[in-house]
């Protein structure tokens, strides 16, 4: 399905959870975000509800993202729940990296595609000091079991004002050599004007955004630099979707009624 703007609307992203077991510094404060109880996440079977309602209207690529999906309960389970959708051309998720260890060889059987897991820094100290408590032993050891998995990998870094060419060299050298894809993310903030034309891969222009975000709450959102958000009906899943992808603005702004971790990038 096409947009207002004709722009075609292929990729769903879905917030499975709004914890995360990491700190970083550009996505929430020291102490974390509030939490919402279990009871209060979308369920697992509405998920797949809106996801063949998306089918249904032209969405081809999922990406499970968090906070950290890998701390919500069951996720491989969903993973396989989604993976009998017919019409998924690519079942994705984003993660730090830091349980892939223990889940990898699950997902991959359940039928996850594809992993991006973020690493901003091969610096130890470095890491600790973005994520606060996160330990790079963690991930790396995550990325050794996603490749044993046979997974396709891509590693999400975020270039800060900090970030030093020399992080950007050994990030691009480690790629290479482990067979990975390096994908640099601008630094932004949903609370400052969204940019056309950043420097590195990440974000993308508003011109090729082909995206629209279910959230953990249920909450659909056509935008991420936006304040707009459309109401989930499990009622009529498929007009929830239609209603969504029409309220796309041209151009994204700023997002004062979300965070960075609720919405999941």
């Amino acid at each position: 399905m096409r947009d207002l703007f004709d722009r075609e609307i292929n990729y769903l992203r879905i917030s499975v959870t709004d914890k995360c077991n990491l700190r970083c510094r550009y996505c929430m404060p020291a102490e974390g975000v509030p939490l919402k109880r279990h009871d209060d996440l979308i369920s697992f079977e509405e998920i797949t509800a809106v996801v063949e309602a998306g089918i249904g209207l032209g969405i081809r690529k999922v990406r499970l993202t968090g906070g950290e999906p890998l701390v919500r309960r069951g996720i491989v389970d969903l993973v396989s729940m989604l993976h009998r959708v017919a019409g998924i051309q690519t079942l994705a998720m984003t993660t730090n990296g830091i349980l892939l260890d223990r889940f990898a060889g699950a997902l991959k059987e359940a039928g996850l595609d594809s992993v991006n897991i973020s690493l901003d820094t091969l610096d130890p100290e470095r890491y600790h000091y973005i994520t606060r408590i996160g330990s790079l032993e963690k991930v790396l050891s995550g990325i050794e079991a996603a490749r044993r998995a046979g997974f396709s990998i891509k590693i999400n870094s975020v270039v800060m004002d900090d970030t030093e060419e020399t992080e950007i060299r050994n990030l691009r050298r480690f790629c290479r050599e482990k067979g990975l894809v390096l994908q640099l993310i601008n630094h932004y903030s949903l609370d400052s004007e969204k940019l056309q034309g950043y420097h590195f891969d990440r974000p993308p222009d508003c011109a090729g955004c082909n995206r629209i975000r279910l959230l953990a709450d249920g909450t659909l959102k056509p935008c991420l630099h936006s304040d707009l958000e459309i109401p989930f009906d499990p009622k009529d899943p498929r007009e929830s979707i239609r209603r969504t992808i029409l309220s796309k603005p041209k151009e994204g702004t700023i997002c004062t009624n979300r965070d960075m971790v609720g919405i999941g990038g």
